[in-house]
């Protein structure tokens, strides 16, 4: 047998020999990595910390808009029953609600259709309570909204309310047996006398287009206000302004009061304090319209005052007087409708209204200012509750 060199061949040895260094490098090279895989040490990691997050940008001046009236709702009072109109658009949202969800006193409605819900009752139905005052009867009923869940899901987005609603009657009336006998009492004064009466009251824009949307004046302001006396069906009629009060509280014989208007339709802020306060020349009837400087107590800081005024109407036909007059002070006093001569007692006293002038057909509504404070609109119109 022949033996072969082991190292006739320089390659091949050289081959051999890397191999062996190769093999020899591998192996040290796992051993390392089996040691540091076999650590008993914990590992230590944790999340990143998170990035900072950026302030939010409001937008300027933002403020939250109040809802608006919805008027979604009117009432008819006859004479033994009551009819009840409400949009289907309750919330005045632009969404209709469900009819199922609508009951006066619990009773659902009668008829409907894509806009408005209608009601029908007796006058003692649907959960009906009378009431009584001095010269009334007053039926009160109740228009509830209980929202169901929308579809098959537990929520809502509306909140349940209840609407009062309330008839009123005259509990004393004039009858006779006998035969009708004339009296001195003209026809118009007949008529304006077996009819009640709306007064209003109302803040205007300065250029006495439009209410006012909000009672906050500073000082040297003027508040505009406008009386009326709404007409309807009556004969026309012609409404004064016997005195306002300025009070810190509702009641008018709180102390510090300011009377600025009084004697029968005397405007005397302008006599006592040099102000340009006045009645405006009277384009109507119907209508009476005077500005005041705006004004505060002087010890008071609230900010808050109530003004109180008599409204009183008689029919057009009675004559300028000093009983029915509007009157400023500007070098003397002046009328609005141009009769001078009626103010001549408003440095004095002028007296009593007569039983011809309607004197009873009046009403005293109540308004609340605020000076550098948000209000909601000052306007008050309310039923005259007097029976002549």
């Amino acid at each position: 047998m022949k033996l072969k060199p082991p190292c006739n061949n320089i390659s091949t040895a050289l081959v051999e020999t890397y191999f062996c260094v190769f093999l020899l490098t591998s192996r040290a090279h796992y051993s390392v990595q089996q040691e540091k895989q076999s650590f008993q040490e914990p590992l230590s990691w944790r999340f990143p910390e998170p990035p900072a997050e950026e302030e939010p940008h409001f937008p300027p001046n933002f403020e939250l808009k109040p809802p608006a009236a919805a008027d979604s709702v009117t009432a008819i009072c006859g004479e033994s029953s009551v009819r009840v109109e409400a949009k289907k658009d309750l919330l005045g949202i632009g969404k209709p609600v469900q009819a199922a969800d609508v009951t006066l006193g619990g009773c659902a409605s009668i008829w409907e259709d894509p806009e408005v819900l209608v009601f029908e009752s007796e006058l003692h139905s649907c959960g009906s309570q009378l009431m009584m005052s001095e010269d009334s009867f007053i039926y009160i009923f109740t228009l509830f909204y209980t929202p169901s869940p929308l579809g098959d899901s537990p929520i809502i987005r509306t909140v349940d309310f209840s609407i009062s609603i309330q008839c009123h009657y005259q509990r004393k009336h004039d009858v006779s047996s006998g035969l009708l006998k004339p009296t001195w009492t003209p026809f118009s004064g007949t008529k304006v006398s077996d009819e009640n009466l709306y007064f209003s009251l109302r803040l205007m824009t300065d250029d006495w287009q439009f209410p006012r949307p909000s009672a906050q004046f500073l000082l040297g302001d003027k508040m505009r206000f406008e009386a009326s006396v709404k007409q309807f069906h009556h004969i026309p009629l012609r409404v004064t302004v016997d005195s306002c009060v300025a009070s810190v509280a509702p009641n008018i014989d709180t102390v510090p009061r300011y009377a600025f208007l009084g004697n029968k339709g005397c405007l005397f802020d302008s006599q006592l304090t040099g102000s340009s306060s006045q009645f405006l020349p009277r384009s109507q009837d119907g209508k009476l319209q005077f500005e005041i400087e705006a004004f505060k107590f002087q010890q008071d800081n609230s900010g808050v005052m109530y003004i109180t005024c008599s409204l009183r109407a008689t029919t057009a036909d009675t004559a300028v007087d000093t009983t029915n007059k509007a009157c400023s002070f500007s070098n003397g006093w002046r009328e609005a409708s141009g009769s001078h001569r009626a103010c001549s007692c408003c440095d004095t006293n002028c007296g009593t209204s007569s039983k011809s002038d309607l004197t009873e057909a009046g009403s005293q509504l109540t308004g609340l200012c605020w000076l550098d404070a948000v209000l909601p609109p000052f306007e008050h119109t309310i039923q005259n509750a007097c029976t002549l």
